[in-house]
């Protein structure tokens, strides 16, 4: 294969700044996520112990906030490096992870969408398994309380789930002040308190199921997203959509700032002067196709 050099390869500065501008506060963000998740650790006395991370019996949110650090300051590493130097290893690595990541997201949309009932009954169980570490991890705590409060939900199914809870549990025994009760984020807001009250859940489950919904609420938190989706469908599908052009765009972008970097990711060859290479590049398929002799064998 013959490599051809045209002239005027030049990309437009402002086009390369802005590209560069663009990247630089996710790469900015990116290592904000990575610091914020390392001091989120070395508060609980992780980064001492590292054996804390195998002792959670729940879900630590702070790997969340570290692995979007990662990919987000890996993406904008090289983004900034890539359009700035216009090195073509680097757009390409950036175009094919910004794909390789739609790509997670289009299936993990089709698969939620085809296999709901699985997906409901795994949301059901990876609630369940997070009770049972609701105390030991603040992050995993506040997480909870978090989705409890914004739904108006208590444990996956019901109250009852925080059964599953040592502290929370009902049986003879368990000595915890909190026996049979629910955490606070359980508790029926009202918007005139200025203090919470972070005992309003003691003993509630002692008590007669019909008197329960007078102090917490008594929905799942499963079935309370259930009844959300389909009332926000449309603002779940914008988001997701907007999130996926924006991708889709950045990916061509950095592709396309350049001609040369198209030329370069079709062909494999080191161009730098693209001026009249698309015809070039059709010119030398065309010829390929009709000069080989096994397409018409």
């Amino acid at each position: 294969m013959h490599y051809y050099r045209y002239e005027n390869a030049e990309v437009s500065c402002c086009y390369k700044y802005l590209m560069f501008s663009y990247n630089i506060i996710f790469w900015l963000a990116g290592a904000a996520f990575i610091a914020i998740g390392f001091w989120a650790w070395s508060e609980k006395g992780v980064l001492l112990d590292l054996t804390q991370v195998t002792r959670i019996h729940g879900f630590d949110p702070v790997w969340v906030v570290l692995v979007v650090g990662g990919v987000t300051f890996i993406l904008g590493f090289a983004g900034c490096v890539g359009a700035l130097r216009e090195n073509i290893c680097l757009l390409k690595f950036f175009s094919g992870l910004i794909g390789f990541i739609f790509f997670l997201e289009l299936t993990a949309a089709v698969l939620a969408f085809v296999f709901q009932d699985p997906l409901r009954d795994w949301l059901s169980d990876f609630f369940l398994n997070n009770i049972k570490g609701y105390r030991e991890d603040i992050d995993l705590q506040n997480l909870i309380d978090s989705l409890q409060r914004l739904n108006n939900c208590c444990g996956a199914q019901g109250p009852n789930d925080w059964n599953r809870n040592v502290y929370f549990n009902c049986t003879t025994e368990n000595p915890s002040r909190e026996k049979c009760g629910v955490p606070f984020s359980c508790c029926l807001s009202d918007p005139a308190d200025m203090v919470v009250n972070t005992q309003c859940g003691y003993d509630i489950r002692s008590k007669k199921e019909n008197i329960w919904s007078s102090a917490i609420y008594t929905k799942g938190c499963i079935p309370a997203l259930e009844a959300w989706l389909p009332r926000n469908i449309y603002i779940v599908a914008g988001v997701f959509i907007v999130i996926s052009l924006l991708q889709v765009w950045c990916g061509l972008a950095m592709l396309c700032g350049n001609p040369c970097s198209v030329i370069s990711v079709l062909t494999g060859a080191a161009v730098k002067d693209c001026s009249g290479s698309i015809l070039r590049l059709v010119r030398q398929q065309s010829d390929w196709f009709f000069s080989s002799p096994s397409l018409f064998i």
